[in-house]
């Protein structure tokens, strides 16, 4: 079968043996995977990865060995290993979280080269973790499930107490995904900032009520605008906090994973602000200690999605709460993706690309 292959850091496309499944597996036909702005990351820091892997107690890549990404995928059932069930036949569409179970426990899908990823016409998935694809939602559309599922985890991992006023640090797919998160839990107003003029429409779109182009308003400063509280809840507080100013409490997100953003952050939140760190940073970054010290900040990072959330947000997009579609700007065969993602580096020309192996 053919794969787009990551090889000595470069993306190159190649044939692969087309893998067999094993006792509670299903051969899958990939009809559609995202690019993720990790995978991004890992062809740029893949030595991080590998490192960070290490000091987890996680098995990290072989970088001397073939590694095909790819977790944010919709597939189609092809072939069935023995000890299967088979309650969904042939030809059904599914998602899956990207991880097997095996005898030696769970392993990752997209960053391991012995679980091929989504850039390659088959894969491997584990019967037990499928989700079949509901109301004939597109292929194209069902593989945004992962990426939205962050978002949801991620507002989850909040929590959430009402009252808030959230600010969105960055509006790629994972920032666009926390804002439609935000949005289904009725938290307005949701306040989102970005230096490019389409996702900043984008993030409007999915249901920021306030985009800033942090060119032009300083977003903590606008954010600050709209946290205002009423004079009734000026009159509740205690006595020591009616010294401070009148804000609602804040929830930032900062979904952009840049060295020195975090200490942005720590520099513009306000007092007892909560933080979402949901951007992935590859590189040793620095911040201030004493600043959040001051400042009482609670900083809560996060990491993917329990089971429970994959499946909702699969729900949320195929029953047409979430307009996750909005997001996708091109699709390619497998011979395109090393110039997707390149492509993928101007945030005006691309969002979300969607690899479409058998195009």
């Amino acid at each position: 079968m053919r794969a787009a292959i990551f090889r000595n850091g470069e993306i190159v496309v190649d044939r692969m043996a087309e893998p067999k499944p094993g006792p509670g597996q299903v051969l899958v036909k990939t009809l559609a995977c995202g690019i993720c702005g990790s995978d991004l990351h890992a062809r740029q820091h893949a030595h991080r990865m590998v490192e960070m892997a290490r000091k987890t107690g996680r098995k990290p890549m072989d970088l001397a060995r073939d590694v095909v990404f790819g977790h944010e995928f919709c597939c189609e059932i092809v072939d069935f290993g023995p000890g299967t069930v088979r309650k969904l036949k042939s030809c059904t569409r599914v998602c899956s979280l990207p991880a097997l179970v095996t005898p030696q426990g769970i392993e990752g899908i997209g960053y391991s080269n012995d679980n091929i990823g989504g850039y390659a016409e088959a894969m491997l998935l584990s019967e037990a973790l499928l989700l079949e694809v509901p109301n004939g939602l597109a292929p194209e559309h069902a593989a945004l499930t992962e990426p939205l599922a962050v978002g949801v985890h991620a507002v989850a991992k909040a929590n959430i107490r009402g009252g808030e006023v959230p600010l969105v640090i960055g509006c790629g797919p994972v920032g666009l995904a926390v804002i439609a998160a935000l949005k289904l839990k009725g938290l307005h107003p949701i306040v989102a900032a970005d230096y490019s003029p389409a996702r900043r429409a984008l993030a409007a779109k999915l249901g920021a009520d306030v985009v800033v182009d942090p060119r032009v308003s300083q977003p903590y400063l606008t954010w600050a605008e709209h946290a205002q509280m009423s004079e009734a809840e000026k009159a509740a507080r205690p006595p020591l906090q009616a010294m401070l100013p009148a804000l609602k409490p804040a929830i930032i997100f900062e979904c952009v994973g840049v060295p020195g953003l975090l200490q942005q952050v720590f520099e513009g939140a306000p007092r007892d602000a909560r933080i979402v760190v949901v951007g992935v940073c590859m590189e040793t970054d620095r911040s201030e200690p004493m600043l959040g010290i001051m400042k009482e900040l609670n900083v809560q990072y996060v990491l993917g999605y329990t089971p429970d959330e994959f499946a909702a947000s699969l729900r949320l997009i195929a029953e047409g709460q979430v307009d996750a579609a909005a997001m996708v700007t091109a699709e390619v065969g497998i011979d395109g993706v090393a110039k997707a993602f390149a492509d993928l580096a101007n945030p005006e020309a691309h969002t979300k690309i969607i690899v479409q192996p058998w195009r």
